[in-house]
């Protein structure tokens, strides 16, 4: 039986024993809840031994009603408990004084879906360094990374941090919350009293969760886009797309596993993705399909293109490279349309004089490398797997399971 780090907190109260008479405050969203669907505010609020007085919201806010991205949370008072809920992705991104005023401890209980860009690691990073210039404590409430263990991807370049790439991390890199907790502390120095509550029972290389503990608990959309652990596997490849013209799949029923465009040929893209690199499908089935988004990108027109299954026995977890998969899905439409108004300019989590796919791969080398004709899959390869080794080694020190 797997407990999450909540489930542990309310189970024992020798582990709640040095929050007593601390003024406690809860970053938290949807999927922040216990093994009996009790959001973790509730939870907390009715153990007689703590003090809950504030409330935090990441992206798309507390109660996970904000669809898409750069649409702002607001603060409110909430109305069961009567206490402030501030939102961190709304007027700020990172707290204010007045707000690390209303607490002593940050309890931490974010679902991850385990990529870099997930904002929500972001918004661990800057409260993990707010506290530490206020003298507060944090405590993060661990749950499963639910794209597991494997790593993939380039690393973010020097200057290329953003709200969407706290740390020099690669795309997928393998970690649980309260991981990479600690490798924030010692990457940037951070004199922070941190603690994290570890699940009990997490194996991450157990089929057929491979980091999701499946059918024995819940999923509950982190965000609105992120309706299933299927799309935690692909997401490290998918969220690509948000910097490309071509739809996500947002305004469908499977966002972040699909991609197309009005005016792509479905067919021409997979066999060019199996004649260029074929060992990059692997550990997946791609399906040319059609679809027709109902908001977002291509609202209302029928999308050729592709849908990534990871869902069934064809899925061999430690082969599936999303984030090779969906370049090299880049790299055939640029070669077959090359002209193709690929690349999207618009301002993106709150930048507005950097490309968006640059900001979501943490440099200009994977558009560059899409772009350029001579370059082949080896030269990508290239790119990252020192990276991608060098990390594995490095976070081996912040495991802790």
């Amino acid at each position: 039986m797997i407990l999450f780090g909540l489930d542990r907190l309310i189970a024992d109260p020798a582990l709640r024993r040095a929050l007593v008479g601390k003024r406690l405050a809860l970053l938290a969203h949807p999927a922040s809840v216990t093994a009996d669907l009790t959001h973790a505010i509730d939870a907390l609020a009715a153990l007689p031994d703590l003090n809950l007085t504030a409330a935090f919201g990441p992206q798309h806010g507390l109660r996970g009603d904000k669809q898409d991205n750069m649409v702002e949370s607001p603060d409110f008072i909430d109305s069961r408990r009567g206490i402030p809920v501030f939102s961190l992705y709304g007027e700020v991104r990172r707290p204010t004084a007045a707000m690390l005023d209303t607490f002593d401890v940050l309890l931490v209980d974010l679902q991850d879906v385990g990529c870099r860009v997930y904002t929500f690691v972001t918004t661990l990073f800057y409260m993990l360094e707010a506290v530490a210039r206020r003298g507060k404590a944090v405590w993060v409430l661990d749950r499963p990374n639910p794209a597991g263990r494997p790593v993939e991807g380039s690393s973010l370049r020097p200057g290329w941090e953003s709200f969407v790439g706290a740390g020099p991390l690669p795309m997928r890199h393998g970690l649980t919350l309260g991981e990479l907790a600690r490798w924030f502390i010692a990457e940037f120095r951070l004199d922070v009293d941190c603690r994290v509550i570890p699940m009990q029972g997490w194996r991450p290389d157990d089929a057929p969760g491979f980091g999701w503990p499946l059918g024995e608990r819940v999923w509950i959309n982190p965000s609105p886009n992120a309706p299933s652990v299927y799309m935690a596997r692909c997401y490290a490849g998918t969220v690509m797309l948000e910097g490309t013209t071509l739809s996500e799949g947002r305004g469908t029923t499977r966002p972040l596993e699909l991609l197309g465009a009005p005016d792509i040929d479905a067919h021409a893209v997979i066999a060019g993705m199996r004649a260029l690199a074929p060992a990059w499908l692997a550990g997946c089935r791609p399906r040319a399909c059609w679809f027709e988004p109902t908001f977002h990108k291509h609202a209302g027109a029928l999308c050729g293109g592709l849908q990534i299954h990871v869902e069934d026995g064809g899925y061999r977890h430690h082969e599936f490279r999303p984030w090779r998969l969906l370049a090299l899905a880049l790299k055939v439409i640029r070669g077959l349309r090359p002209d193709y108004p690929l690349w999207r300019d618009f301002p993106y989590e709150y930048e507005r004089d950097r490309r968006a796919i640059d900001l979501i791969n943490g440099g200009e080398m994977l558009r560059e490398w899409v772009d350029d004709p001579a370059a082949t899959p080896a030269d990508l390869d290239r790119l990252a797997a020192p990276d991608e080794a060098a990390w594995r080694d490095a976070r081996r020190a912040y495991l802790l399971y």
